[in-house]
């Protein structure tokens, strides 16, 4: 028994020294700017940066700091810019500071403008409903309002509307874009927030000619081209027959919006336009024109008779 126990306890050992040195031989050693990273972020864990928690974002960050001396195209949505200059400054890099983002929903199919022509009856998933039907307006490219994105969110920013049946971003969207990928027909986009959160869009993402468009949707676009030709600084192009603004490109100067046929321009937070007041018309005042006086008035020194044309007797 002795034995057996001696052993066993120098197999023990054997194997333990064993590991330690394959330990030391593999080990791993992190920079430990990584922790410092990981603590100057919101701990959302999110996914919007483009990877799966913030430990690997992290650890992107000081790999591209340490291989290339910049951190250009990695960003935290939800920390914003004070979060990356704090990343940057830890980094020993400055940040451009970049332009806040958020999510708008480019699609105005609502219950009045895209009537229900036939009721779903299954599961309450965007995802299944997508591969089922087109949708009970009728618009194979409309919301299926059955909340997939409002789903997705973790920061309570996105909610249905019950009156329209469409989902609404509120001012808690951090531009994760989780709500991006949720949405199974790509109605949902990332566009910056604007000056005094103004943005303009086209709100419909429907490919089809004029004709089946309107019939499924009265606010859709139907590809006419008057925004296009309108817009001065090359923003909206027309593709598949449908128009698109860059938000890059777009100036804000909403020339665009009341020559769209359909309304599917959509302005938020702008001002209501002044109306121009009216010149009222230049009243014309009609005078009678003299009549000479004849000689033989003149001649004795009266007084020209009054005219007596039929049209301007008295009654």
């Amino acid at each position: 028994m002795i034995f057996s126990v001696i052993s066993l306890g120098a197999i023990g050992i054997a194997a333990a020294v064993i590991l330690y040195f394959v330990a030391q031989k593999f080990k791993v050693i992190e920079d430990p700017k990584i922790d410092e990273v990981e603590e100057a972020l919101p701990a959302a864990n999110c996914g919007g940066c483009g990877f799966p928690g913030c430990r690997n974002f992290a650890e992107a960050t000081v790999k591209s700091a340490n291989e290339s001396k910049h951190i250009e195209g990695l960003n935290c949505p939800v920390g914003g810019n004070d979060v990356m200059t704090t990343v940057a400054a830890i980094l020993g890099l400055e940040v451009e500071e970049s332009k806040p983002l958020i999510a708008v929903i480019r699609c105005n199919g609502s219950r009045e403008n895209s009537p229900q022509k036939v009721e779903y009856d299954g599961p309450a998933t965007c995802a299944f409903a997508h591969n089922l039907y087109s949708g009970e307006g009728g618009c194979q490219y409309g919301c299926l309002g059955l909340g997939d994105c409002v789903a997705a969110c973790q920061f309570d920013a996105i909610h249905m509307d019950p009156v329209t049946g469409l989902p609404v971003v509120n001012d808690k969207c951090v531009a994760c874009g989780a709500c991006v990928k949720a949405c199974p027909r790509d109605i949902i986009e990332l566009r910056f927030k604007g000056p005094k959160d103004k943005r303009i869009f086209v709100s419909c993402v429907n490919k089809e000619r004029g004709g089946p468009a309107k019939k499924n949707c009265a606010v859709a676009c139907i590809g006419c081209g008057l925004c296009e030709k309108e817009c001065k600084f090359d923003a909206i192009t027309i593709i598949n027959n449908l128009a698109y603004i860059d938000y890059e490109k777009c100036k804000l100067c909403r020339k665009c919006v009341p020559v769209c046929p359909t309304s599917a321009i959509h302005e938020l937070h702008f001002p209501p336009k002044k109306e121009k007041p009216v010149k009222p018309e230049a009243a014309v005042k009609e005078e009678k024109p003299e009549l000479p006086a004849s000689k033989e008035d003149t001649d004795k020194g009266g007084v020209p008779p009054e005219d007596t044309r039929p049209g301007n007797q008295e009654a």
